[in-house]
């Protein structure tokens, strides 16, 4: 029996789990092989192994089919699905990539459809929003953005630096993301699309339950018992205490705005 679906759109904002379950997704050898193909600025490495066209070329038609099949094929890794990651920073992007390469189309839902065919979008959500955004700005302070089980760093983005709490900082990740997500709501309510949902607690807790509603939704057999994350929650003792720092200010902001 065929597969329902011949793409994946996981849909997401930072900080929600995301690079966690496209390596889960990638590591089942049939769900494809996620990642983030239409960000703004792309890693050349990344462009590279991709099989991305030349930046050069950009603003045409033919680099918009060239980036749409690279972006098919890379996702498709050796399976017949593509798994595509997008930021809702990227939508867009990825929208306008779209109308240059099939220009005509009516709707998002049908813009995507002409790029990828049938296409299930899976919107990945992290309910504590402030939790996320504390988790955001300690990736950006200290550098670190994700590590292996064992503490092994897997992607360190600047020199080691010691995390401070800034209350501003937390507030403009927290309103931030929250528009990020309001913004995904709207746009499955515009698209008439009703998303397989994947909560970042669950998946955090039960990784291979959340990989396993993917696979039966895509159609796919499903993942093998050994499947175990590559990645660890970063979450500590200082994000512990930042979410009641930052919680007790707001209660006090907001008693002073009341006169209480």
């Amino acid at each position: 029996m065929p597969a329902p679906y011949d793409c994946y759109l996981l849909c997401s904002t930072p900080r929600s789990g995301s690079t966690l379950l496209c390596d889960l997704l990638a590591a089942t050898a049939g769900a494809g092989t996620p990642d983030s193909f239409f960000m703004a600025d792309v890693d050349p490495v990344w462009a590279a192994e991709w099989g991305l066209p030349p930046e050069t070329d950009r603003g045409t038609p033919s680099h918009a089919r060239a980036m749409l099949a690279a972006a098919r094929t890379a996702g498709r890794g050796a399976g017949d699905i593509c798994g595509i990651r997008l930021m809702q920073d990227s939508l867009a992007r990825l929208m306008a990539l779209i109308d240059l390469a099939h220009p005509g189309q009516a709707c998002d839902l049908d813009r995507l459809q002409a790029a990828f065919g049938r296409v299930l979008c899976i919107h990945l959500t992290r309910p504590n929003k402030l939790a996320q955004a504390i988790s955001l700005v300690k990736a950006e302070q200290t550098g670190l953005w994700h590590a292996a089980p064992d503490g092994t760093e897997v992607e360190r983005l600047a020199p080691p630096q010691p995390p401070a709490y800034d209350f501003a900082r937390i507030k403009a990740r927290l309103d931030g993301l929250e528009r990020a997500e309001a913004a995904w709501r709207a746009w499955f309510r515009d698209q008439r699309i009703t998303p397989l949902t994947i909560d970042y607690d669950a998946l955090s807790a039960r990784p291979a339950a959340a990989v396993h509603r993917i696979c039966v939704a895509l159609g796919l057999p499903a993942p093998p018992d050994a499947l175990r994350p590559g990645l660890a929650r970063l979450a500590d003792a200082v994000s512990r205490d930042w979410h009641a720092r930052f919680r007790a200010e707001i209660r006090a902001e907001t008693r002073a705005e009341h006169g209480a």
